[in-house]
């Protein structure tokens, strides 16, 4: 995580943000990040399919456990039923949009999984990663981080 990360994770409750952090938890909690995602029906969708695609490699109960958890927490409402996961976006980056005190910033996130499913090791590690969507952000982003120094 960087400098701007703090700044965006204002509001959260401080006990989804004691180490270690659960970003999946803390992106869908109600108390975490959750009420300040924009498009929260199409991110959730997006957070579900990863987790049951890293259940089907692994078959890890910690996994299991999590989903359900994830599952039980409050769903967005909405009038229209979320996307599939990656419907627009060929599976390669998910939009995420979220409110902030510089507006709305919005972000590409796109993960890579490290590893072959040979060496369970690697298999196992992925690297998610947040991209600005747009200038605006990109731009407030270089605010945010500049302020944090």
């Amino acid at each position: 995580m960087n400098g701007a990360v703090a700044p965006l994770l204002a509001g959260a409750d401080p006990a989804l943000l004691k180490p270690p952090v659960n970003v999946l938890r803390l992106s869908l909690h109600p108390s975490g990040l959750a009420p300040r995602i924009v498009n929260l029906a199409e991110w959730r969708a997006h957070l579900f399919e990863r987790l049951r695609k890293q259940i089907e490699i692994s078959a890890d109960p910690v996994l299991v456990a999590l989903l359900e958890e994830l599952r039980a927490l409050p769903a967005p409402r909405s009038s229209r039923p979320p996307p599939k996961p990656n419907a627009d976006y060929a599976g390669v980056v998910v939009p995420l949009q979220l409110t902030s005190a510089a507006g709305v910033l919005s972000f590409l996130s796109t993960t890579t999984v490290f590893g072959t499913p040979v060496d369970v090791t690697l298999s196992e590690i992925a690297l998610e990663s947040f991209f600005p969507a747009d200038r605006a952000t990109a731009d407030a982003l270089a605010r945010i981080s500049a302020q944090a120094r």
